[in-house]
């Protein structure tokens, strides 16, 4: 599902069944040995996909480190992101060279749970939501847009990014039936990255729902 919401020159892999013989590479053991079971598969599943997706690249299935804020840790020259949630794991990877940063997320489509929507979302997002009756879950679909920003502007400038820091406005690809289309988040603070190109100033994305998750997707270049 998520390789239809990427461009080309983006690898991606996703497991929505878990193997149960699946192991953590030996590197990445210590990272996980006091975890709960489903952090474990979790983070088994999501580095499992990252390292399928890594051969796509042409690149050596090697293990992935964590870094400042749980930032998974792609060999030199590759940037990408992971992602899970209940009966899904993901990765999408691409070479530095192409692209600059890369950001996805996945929920469940079902809506938030009572009190968070106004945690995670700014007043004309909240009007927006208002105002539409659609009977997709845009309260997740918004938070969901929420975290594959956060997840591409982190690398890029190691910097928190908060709910309230990223204004997020949507468009719906008729064709689909509603169910995809685009989405625009501008940064309100600034956005100097550590590489030293163009400061960042706002992401594009894409969205699709279906099959009872919610996928989004930022590939910056």
């Amino acid at each position: 599902m998520i390789e239809n919401i990427l461009p080309s020159g983006v690898a991606a892999s996703e497991l929505l069944a878990y193997p149960e013989d699946l192991a953590p590479h030996p590197a990445e053991e210590h990272l996980i040995a006091k975890s709960v079971d489903k952090r474990r598969r979790d983070f088994i599943g999501a580095r499992h996909c990252a390292r399928r997706a890594l051969e796509q690249l042409g690149e050596e299935p090697v293990a992935i480190g964590k870094g400042e804020r749980g930032m998974p840790l792609f060999p030199r020259g590759v940037v990408g992101s992971l992602t899970h949630c209940e009966g899904y794991r993901a990765a999408a990877l691409t070479h530095k060279l192409r692209f600059r940063s890369v950001g996805i997320d996945a929920e469940p489509h079902e809506a938030l749970p009572e009190g968070v929507l106004d945690s995670v979302s700014l007043a004309p997002e909240r009007k927006w939501l208002a105002a539409n009756d659609s009977a997709l879950h845009l309260d997740r679909l918004l938070f969901c847009a929420k975290e594959a920003t956060y997840k591409a502007w982190f690398p890029l400038t190691l910097r928190w990014l908060g709910f309230e820091d990223a204004h997020i406005t949507f468009t719906v690809d008729e064709n689909s039936g509603g169910g995809s289309g685009t989405f625009h988040s501008e940064l309100l603070i600034p956005g100097q990255a550590t590489d030293g190109g163009v400061p960042l100033t706002s992401f594009d994305g894409r969205w699709l729902i279906g099959g009872g998750l919610i996928l989004t997707a930022i590939v910056h270049g």
